[in-house]
């Protein structure tokens, strides 16, 4: 059974860093579209950073500059680096990728920004 496992979230003042990671676990052949999303309170969910088909970065407006995701050799984990967050970064952060031919999404994990 394939499932997505994220750590790292907690609280943080403003100006502070946070690394997230999310581990895939199961039966995989290939990974694909390793992205992470989140979602604040009353609000609809929203990208963050990607990885792309042909492997290139995509980063939301508001995060460049201060986030940076990665991922390992095996591309089974991928990371999201927050640096300078700020309060309107506060939300519950997603994992998403596409494990073979089905798009998966971990169970999220709290990032709160404040002081």
């Amino acid at each position: 059974q394939v499932q997505l496992v994220e750590s790292g979230g907690g609280l943080v003042q403003p100006g502070g860093f946070l690394r997230l990671s999310c581990v895939a676990s199961g039966s995989i052949f290939s990974t694909n579209d390793m992205g992470w999303y989140r979602q604040a309170p009353g609000k609809a969910r929203e990208l963050v950073a990607r990885f792309t088909s042909i492997g290139s970065r995509g980063y939301a407006d508001f995060v460049k500059g201060r986030f940076t995701i990665s991922r390992d050799g095996a591309a089974k984990t991928v990371f999201l680096q927050m640096n300078s967050l700020k309060p309107e970064d506060t939300a519950v952060y997603y994992c998403s990728m596409r494990i073979d031919l089905y798009m998966y999404w971990g169970q999220g994990t709290q990032v709160t920004v404040s002081s």
